[in-house]
């Protein structure tokens, strides 16, 4: 039988107080493992555990910066003592900054590329001597369909997300011999507190520009939501994915496949 559970592992979703990463972690939780997340304040971890709490799981969180090198060696040193060691780490935490590429600032970029792709350099680094030694673990990425595609103002993002999807397959390449996947999982445009704004109902009841170019874009005609990429998550971190490596599994609701509406 094919085997999707997760109980006795321990998962470390970086970011996940809110959002995508909350999502997914959610989903991992009810396929049966334990939950560690990050994020880089006291108060977001505690918004975080008492949201996962309302949804009756019990969530380690810590306080970490995916960053500081020294301080996410600190981190997973210490969920191994307290909680075990990491069998599935998901490299969640990310920003995105919209701004056109000659108005944006060296700094900018940085830290963009920083968080988003450094950081997943920094954490699997961490956890990976511990799955090596194990000779068993599972790492996804949270890429995006600007791993594969470009959009005006999003020049750092892309790039991050470009570089990630080939970090990922070069973790794979240099530790599948361990027993390791990594695999990346590519969202398409997901409906959160976040893209709200995006689709909220314009004044004479039109749908709001952006919303409106997504749905003509999509062939599932409609935005993703978190619970879409529970399932694709829980697959990549189970053994059923146990011969998946190096590959991005693309959330998107076909819009990577699809030229687009032929305008009437």
């Amino acid at each position: 039988m094919v085997n999707f559970s997760l109980e006795g592992k321990i998962a470390l979703v970086t970011g996940a107080s809110y959002g995508i990463g909350f999502s997914i972690a959610t989903g991992f939780a009810k396929a049966g493992a334990t939950i560690v997340f990050n994020d880089i304040k006291q108060e977001l971890v505690d918004k975080g555990v008492a949201a996962y709490a309302a949804e009756g799981i019990k969530a380690h969180g810590y306080v970490c910066d995916v960053t500081d090198e020294a301080g996410v060696n600190t981190m997973v040193a210490q969920i191994e003592k307290e909680v075990g060691v990491i069998d599935i780490l998901v490299n969640n935490a990310g920003i995105i900054k919209r701004i056109p590429m000659i108005e944006m600032s060296a700094a900018d970029f940085r830290q963009v590329i920083d968080i988003d792709l450094n950081g997943p350099f920094i954490v699997s680094k961490a956890v990976l001597p511990s799955m090596i030694k194990k000779g068993h673990g599972k790492i996804i990425n949270i890429c995006s369909m600007m791993s594969e595609l470009g959009r005006e103002t999003v020049s750092a993002y892309a790039a991050a997300k470009g570089g990630l999807k080939m970090l990922t397959r070069n973790i794979a390449s240099e530790y599948g011999e361990y027993n390791i996947q990594c695999n990346g999982i590519g969202p398409g445009y997901i409906a959160t507190p976040q893209t709200a704004p995006l689709r909220e109902v314009q004044a004479d009841g039109s749908r709001h520009p952006f919303d409106s170019f997504i749905i003509a874009k999509t062939p599932a005609a409609r935005w993703g939501t978190p619970e879409d990429l529970m399932g694709p998550a829980v697959f990549l971190a189970s053994d059923a994915s146990n011969f998946v490596n190096g590959h991005v599994l693309y959330v998107d609701g076909g819009i990577l496949a699809y030229i687009g509406k032929q305008p009437k």
